[in-house]
């Protein structure tokens, strides 16, 4: 089993350069911001998850890679091994979820994290694969009309039409944590629907996209992934005390949390930054082999 983490240093000049330049964005237009937070999900996962075979750090290009970054035992995916590149740069998680079954040397099960969400407490193999099949909380919602909700309506409806099965007036939706891939129905996937797939990609997030709901909802109804809900908390930092935060932190009562970043006045983000910042150097204080 394999981890893959997709990461955005919005500090990083050169990604701002090229968001300014490509999206006519200017950067006193948009707040952007790191919370510091990456080697913790990695020592996390040496600690918690030590029978990941290799881990993939996708990131859009070489500035993006964080200096400790121990090259050794943790394999770089730019951007461009994996993505067509007519449709490059992209500032849109979802192409790049649409590709990350084409990273070289992936193991056919593979788990899917973005980089806020941790591992906190010892995890068994058992809780994210079982005999070939992904482990995952699934869930039917009614359609609505924000931009999320189209994305979802536009992947939950292709993988209908990719099994030959009617369209629903719910789509699937699956727990908003790390999700179980299978590589060879990812591929099998794109491989059917490429001409469509590629017709959704655009640079920033639009409402014609597909997300890695596209996968996670073609497997399910092809009784791929088991739905059991993930051991999970969830925390959004617009509405979390630094106190509720810190105490999960230092004493996590699920295996896994995600810590979901929302716009935040500069100094709420200061102060919550230095709380999750002490926390998980209290509760992961040693370095892991994934650090130089």
């Amino acid at each position: 089993m394999d981890i893959v983490i997709t990461y955005v240093n919005g500090l990083d000049p050169q990604w701002q350069r090229d968001y300014e330049k490509y999206t006519n964005v200017t950067i006193l237009e948009k707040r952007f911001r790191d919370w510091g937070t990456l080697h913790y999900l990695f020592r996390g996962i040496e600690v918690n998850m030590p029978f990941i075979r290799k881990v993939h750090l996708v990131v859009s290009q070489e500035s993006q890679v964080p200096e400790w970054v121990n090259r050794e035992q943790v394999n770089v995916v730019l951007h461009k091994d994996i993505i067509p590149e007519e449709f490059l740069p992209t500032f849109n998680c979802n192409p790049i979820e649409m590709h990350l079954h084409r990273i070289k040397d992936l193991d056919e099960e593979y788990m899917y994290f973005n980089d806020d969400i941790f591992p906190m407490i010892a995890c068994k193999p058992t809780d994210f694969f079982r005999d070939g099949k992904g482990v995952l909380g699934m869930s039917r919602h009614f359609f609505g009309s924000d931009m999320f909700k189209t994305i979802c309506r536009n992947s939950d409806s292709m993988a209908r039409q990719a099994l030959g099965l009617p369209s629903s007036w719910l789509f699937l939706r699956p727990q908003h944590i790390c999700t179980p891939m299978l590589k060879s129905e990812c591929e099998a996937l794109y491989a059917k629907l490429e001409p469509q797939i590629r017709a959704s990609m655009t640079r920033v997030r639009s409402s014609q996209n597909l997300n890695q709901y596209l996968f996670l909802d073609y497997m399910y109804l092809k009784g791929k992934i088991i739905n059991e809900r993930l051991s999970k908390k969830h925390f959004s930092v617009g509405i979390t005390s630094s106190k509720r935060l810190q105490d999960f932190i230092m004493n996590p009562t699920r295996k896994l949390v995600c810590i979901n970043d929302v716009k935040l006045s500069e100094k709420r983000y200061e102060k919550l930054r230095k709380t999750m910042l002490d926390a998980f150097e209290a509760k992961f204080p040693n370095k892991s082999k994934f650090e130089n």
